[in-house]
């Protein structure tokens, strides 16, 4: 078999092979192991300029790797990206002169073949037609399409579980926080003492615009009264609709009275206004029950909010569309005071 032929073959059969001369010179490179160089002819070079022989150790000259038979090696290129491979090394029979104690090296990218078909812009062209590498490509490839598929999908479910979770904590008919938000709130800030406010809020007449236009009417003023207080209300307060006509704000970071009399004199300001629906004027008002927490004070959530009641009750009992801060006084009163004429908490 002639020269041309044996490397046609070898081609074919092993597109990442080489042919080393006796004197260590690469006489031929089979087409996909020339991509490996491919700005530099690898027929000019010596192999140990190319490769750097990572095993077996302490290789200094091609002869020591063709006295070997069948000898596997480690290697790696020397020029970036420094691509590691695998090949094995035998020698070339057949006589012919030009391949007098020539070798045949071939290569492999192993467990880097990934990174390899990236390198060089490798296609199925550059393997043989029998190599598994093909196989191995095609399942790394459904396994990527199967991961990415599935973290997809996970990003959807995550999106899903948040949207429940959020939906859990939200008044459906406000856009507000629930009670159970609230509750989680305020636990959170019972047990880091952080200086907070709480405000229990009432509508006044609110059954009277019930009985007289409609729920479609209560309902648009729930609504506008939501968006007051969110719009008098600071960026990290929270608004929450716990009940009927029934409102909370909790208000972190409070470190003066002053802030809480402004806030709630706001609301109370706004809320005095007609509320138009359908050519007719709603008209409520807003009674306002407050706790301030300061450092030190611990008491349970239950006994939070029933002070809040407490104070909110006064503010009723006073003629309504005013704030009332808690004071222990106040329980002193509380079963003095008989509640406004025809009006209970939570009345709509």
């Amino acid at each position: 078999m002639t020269s041309t032929s044996i490397e046609s073959v070898l081609d074919a059969l092993c597109p990442m092979h080489l042919v080393v001369s006796a004197t260590g010179h690469i006489t031929h490179a089979g087409p996909t192991a020339q991509k490996l160089s491919a700005h530099t002819d690898l027929r000019t070079m010596r192999f140990l300029e190319v490769f750097n022989v990572k095993r077996p150790r302490a290789v200094t000259q091609f002869a020591d790797l063709a006295s070997s038979q069948d000898l596997k090696l480690h290697l790696e290129l020397r020029r970036p990206p420094r691509t590691s491979l695998k090949g094995i090394i035998v020698p070339m029979l057949g006589g012919h002169d030009a391949h007098d104690g020539a070798s045949i090296i071939n290569l492999s990218f192993g467990i880097s073949i990934i990174d390899g078909v990236r390198d060089y812009s490798l296609t199925n062209a550059d393997f043989a037609a029998t190599d598994l590498a093909i196989e191995m490509l095609y399942l790394v490839e459904a396994k990527t399409a199967a991961m990415e598929a599935s973290r997809r999908l996970n990003i959807r479910l995550q999106g899903a579980k948040i949207a429940a979770e959020e939906q859990a904590f939200t008044d459906t008919l406000t856009g507000l926080k629930n009670r159970r938000a609230l509750d989680t709130v305020l636990k959170r800030l019972l047990d880091s003492s952080s200086f907070f406010a709480v405000m229990q809020i009432d509508l006044d007449y609110f059954k009277a615009v019930n009985d007289t236009l409609g729920h479609a009417a209560g309902d648009h003023v729930l609504q506008t009264v939501a968006r007051i207080m969110v719009e008098e209300t600071r960026g990290n307060d929270i608004v929450a609709r716990v009940g009927g006509d029934e409102f909370t704000i909790v208000l972190p970071d409070v470190r003066c009275d002053d802030v809480l009399r402004l806030v709630a004199h706001r609301i109370i300001d706004r809320l005095k206004a007609p509320i138009p629906f359908q050519g007719e004027d709603c008209r409520v008002s807003a009674s306002i029950g407050t706790v301030w927490m300061q450092s030190g004070n611990a008491p349970s959530l239950e006994e939070l909010l029933s002070d809040a009641d407490l104070a909110l009750y006064a503010s009723k009992h006073a003629g309504r569309a005013r704030q009332t801060l808690y004071s222990p006084e106040l329980r002193s009163v509380a079963n003095s005071i008989s509640p406004p004429q025809g009006q209970t908490r939570g009345t709509r």
